[in-house]
């Protein structure tokens, strides 16, 4: 069977969780099938930390093109090869397809319907016309949670359940920390002027939706009380991010909050292991990856209570209401209580 994929994620230079998805799913695929031949399509050389494996049965096709390249020269080749299937691991695909070529859409959310104002106007019709369309066109759909299954539904109820199939995310667990390995540790945290225990953690994308001045706002409380504990943001910029660096500079702890930028997959491991906590107050997720990497890094885990983050955390977590920065009700069905402090 000839499966094509469409790789161009892994061309961009920003690191997110849709890009690990596709990564991950390249460096197993080949080993998993090696009856099967997969194409892998993008448009220019990979970011070095996303560039996937070679195996004997995949073939890459790096072919530039300055716009609209998904449906302009991908859609071409895709015409022009009708391969049996093709893999879009990204909500967008391709407007001319051949009828000989089944097509399998991941969609991660829907967060523009339900957020559209945490979306530049630009963004917000180009996610909206793709999503529109791969939705309804696709033969099979995944969704990474039983949530966005249900989003699916409530805003395409034409669209059959049968073609949506739930397939939870994997992740990469994170070894425990070794008395080898720690003078390099402490040597990374000192980057950030951070030490062991004693910063609360969050792991994402700095914008709106990630309800990141809700923290900000609590950690204003929690700073008072834990005069060494500082906050850390590991995440790069994304759209409508400014809010949140104009907050920053304005904290009145603001010497205390650290806003990492891009960090490597091992940078990351680090902050996690090191972690008083792991904070994950955003107001919607499809999945919420970082919450199972903070399990395995074996931190406690504060999370908003919507959309998918009861789902994957499951009893083993602190909710919070992502509305309320502070002195709200924090539900651990882990512990069986409910704490009345919700600062964090």
């Amino acid at each position: 069977m000839r499966i094509v994929v469409q790789a161009a994620d892994l061309d961009a230079p920003r690191i997110d969780g849709t890009r690990i998805y596709l990564l991950r799913l390249l460096e197993r695929f080949g080993a998993l099938t090696p009856q099967h031949a997969w194409h892998l399509f993008h448009r220019k050389p990979f970011n070095p930390a996303l560039t996937p494996p070679s195996f004997k049965n995949y073939e890459e096709h790096c072919i530039p093109f300055p716009c609209f390249w998904t449906q302009t020269r991908f859609s071409w080749e895709i015409m022009r090869r009708k391969p049996h299937r093709l893999f879009m691991p990204v909500q967008s695909l391709p407007f001319f397809l051949s009828t000989e070529t089944e097509s399998i859409v991941t969609i991660h959310d829907l967060a523009f319907k339900i957020f559209p104002k945490h979306f530049p106007t630009k963004d917000l019709r180009r996610l909206n016309w793709f999503t529109d369309f791969s939705v309804r066109q696709g033969t099979r759909l995944i969704a990474v949670s039983e949530s966005t299954k249900r989003d699916i539904l409530t805003f395409y109820p034409d669209v059959p359940e049968k073609k949506i199939r739930v397939i939870h995310h994997g992740f990469d667990p994170i070894p425990p920390s070794t008395q080898h390995h720690a003078r390099e540790e402490m040597a990374a945290l000192n980057l950030f002027h951070l030490s062991p225990k004693n910063y609360v953690l969050y792991v994402g994308a700095i914008q709106p939706r990630k309800n990141l001045l809700r923290l900000l706002d609590a950690f204003t409380a929690s700073a008072e009380r834990f005069p060494e504990m500082k906050l850390v943001l590991a995440g790069e910029a994304a759209w409508m991010s400014e809010a949140v660096f104009e907050a920053a500079q304005r904290h009145p702890f603001r010497d205390r909050i650290v806003i990492t930028d891009r960090v490597s997959f091992q940078m990351r491991a680090t902050l996690y292991r090191n972690a008083r906590l792991f904070v994950f107050p955003s107001l919607y997720e499809g999945f919420g990856l970082p919450i199972l990497e903070a399990f395995s890094a074996r931190v406690p885990v504060i999370v908003a209570r919507n959309s998918s983050l009861t789902e994957v955390a499951g009893n083993a977590a602190f909710f919070l209401t992502p509305k309320k920065a502070a002195n709200s009700k924090v539900r651990s069905k882990h512990c069986g209580k409910t704490q009345e402090n919700g600062k964090i």
